[in-house]
């Protein structure tokens, strides 16, 4: 499973009849500048190619006739005469059976035909993020707004965020989804039945759409703007009547707890670490400035065993370790460990490195690496060690159970240490941050939104590790999600790290989930307990100061 291209010749034989400025974007350059960069940035090849074809009049009725996101029931609109992500959902409906859609429309204008038609209709979520300039920006419609949420059944079902001013960048569209579009996608599709996205065109020219089909992150320590959050504050506050999640999270404008602010009501101290990520200091302000080449490495995902188990089922593409490090390299950085002495701990240690170095090199792009539980912890410490001493400028460590933080490596904002299942919520540093395990779904999801990502998309790393050591209480359905939404940093280069006894099961779950499938269901959804909202808030109150990517509400912005 990966991403499919659609595209076709004919999509660029329409042009303007007529000369206007305003209408300059409709042109055949928006769509061949757009795949010039994908060829150019390997990632063209790293698509799957789906053959188009013509729509039959059934199929364009099944939304109109006749009536891009523009065109309505009985009447085209903004260079739209079919829309095609209506139909598409329509048919995904009435053809596959799909039950709840969502559809991400990515554009510069608002999508009203499809806001029209499927407004009233909850088995699709229309989400539209669009230039609104507070309705000065075409289609100048009062509808374009955030409080417009559906009618009937529908209410809650349509999305607007509004951008009031001009020149969004990276850092504000991660904001949008972290804090607005995820929560209501989760609660909405836990067990989603199908998503599509609507066109790609943030900007009016040719050169910057092409750069945004090819990448979008936040550089390092970068920041939502201050008009940003309030677009995702006002696009939340509409909402919240019909979602759980936000209601949890909304119950006070500033995360509060015993501990988070000081009794004259100042907000807590910087902690330890600096005010900015030294490593974050010296990034570039956009990462779209950089050359970037997207080659697929020769392994998509590896899987590294010291003891194949007959009963693991793994995905075709996904390879079985057999190489090891060099047995004297091995031994050196197992020395200072007593743990790894052992042969079997020494043999799995061997097997990382090797992977680990695959990956550093780029011929992996993810991986798996089983280790004996006593070693658990031994063995992270020396993957941390070499993916920051052999090319790795910034590593995330996710670790799960009773895996803690080396007391002795450098708080040089090199690595961030995110342990899940600690005893308690504690930011012991800006670099080191412990949570207990979320009892309840709704909580290991708000945790996942609400904290980890956000630090992990502020962090920017170039190597994720995910740690799953003993103790650490994660189902398997739970434990692929966390591993998909890391997916999304490092350009998928992520180390799976699990016991040696875990089930072949969990092993065989993540390694579909990195090479690309999409995680399990995680059953029926549930909100997040009282205990583990406090915790959440806590934490944010805490770090919000310094990881501006946790902030959701303009008055927080320094």
């Amino acid at each position: 499973m990966g991403t499919a291209l659609v595209y076709h010749e004919d999509m660029t034989a329409t042009r303007l009849l007529w000369d206007d400025p305003e209408c300059e974007i409709e042109r055949p350059e928006r769509l061949t500048a757009a795949l010039d960069r994908l060829r150019q940035r390997g990632l063209e090849q790293r698509c799957l190619r789906l053959s188009a074809r013509e729509a039959s009049e059934e199929e364009l009725g099944l939304v109109h006739r006749p009536p891009g996101h523009h065109s309505q029931r009985a009447a085209a609109n903004g260079f739209c005469v079919f829309n095609n992500v209506a139909i598409a959902a329509a048919h995904a409906k009435q053809k596959h059976g799909l039950h709840r859609i969502l559809v991400v429309d990515w554009d510069v204008h608002h999508g009203q035909g499809i806001q029209y038609l499927f407004e009233d209709d909850p088995s699709v979520l229309y989400f539209s993020w669009h230039r609104y300039e507070h309705g000065r920006f075409w289609p100048f419609l009062r509808e374009s707004d955030a409080d417009a949420v559906g009618r009937g059944q529908g209410l809650g079902f349509t999305v607007n965020l509004p951008w009031n001013q001009v020149g969004m960048g990276n850092a504000d569209y991660v904001a949008a989804f972290l804090h607005l579009l995820l929560p209501l996608a989760f609660e909405d599709l836990t067990q989603p039945s199908g998503t599509l996205r609507g066109k790609c065109r943030p900007r009016q020219s040719a050169s910057p759409t092409s750069h945004s089909c090819c990448r979008c992150w936040p550089a390092a320590g970068s920041a939502p703007c201050w008009s940003a959050l309030e677009s995702i504050r006002s696009a939340r506050a509409a909402q919240a009547p019909h979602w759980k999640s936000l209601q949890l999270q909304d119950v006070t404008a500033v995360p509060m707890s015993p501990s988070s602010h000081s009794p004259e009501g100042r907000p807590p101290p910087l902690l330890p670490g600096g005010p900015v990520c030294k490593a974050a200091a010296s990034a570039p302000s956009s990462l779209l400035d950089q050359p970037c080449l997207c080659p697929a490495p020769s392994v998509r995902t590896a899987v590294a065993l010291t003891a194949p188990d007959i009963t693991l089922v793994l995905p075709p593409d996904v390879i079985q370790q057999e190489g090891s490090a060099l047995r004297e390299e091995t031994e050196a950085w197992a020395r200072p460990h007593e743990s790894l002495a052992r042969e079997e701990a020494l043999t799995a240690l061997g097997k990382l490195l090797y992977l680990l170095d695959g990956m550093l090199d780029g011929q992996v792009n993810s991986g798996i690496a089983a280790t004996p539980a006593s070693a658990a912890a031994a063995t992270l410490d020396v993957a941390v060690r070499r993916g920051l001493s052999h090319g790795a400028q910034r590593l995330l460590c996710v670790a799960l159970g009773q895996l803690d933080r080396p007391p002795d490596l450098a708080h040089d904002g090199r690595s961030l240490w995110l342990n899940i299942r600690g005893k308690e919520a504690a930011a012991l540093s800006m670099f080191h941050v412990s949570t207990p395990l979320p009892v309840m779904t709704g909580g290991f999801l708000s945790c996942i939104l609400g904290l980890v990502l956000p630090l992990a998309y502020g962090f920017q790393p170039d190597l994720v590790l995910v740690a799953l050591g003993p103790g650490h209480g994660l189902q398997g359905p739970h434990a692929a999600l966390l591993a998909a939404m890391l997916r999304g940093l490092a350009g998928g280069r992520v180390l799976a790290l699990l016991e040696e006894d875990s089930t072949p099961q969990l092993a065989g779950i993540l390694a579909r989930v990195l090479n690309g499938e999409a995680p399990p269901s995680l059953g029926p959804s549930s909100v997040a307990s009282p205990e583990d909202v406090q915790a959440l808030m806590y934490l944010r109150g805490q770090l919000e100061p310094q990881w501006k990517m946790l902030q959701c509400h303009p008055h927080l912005v320094a």
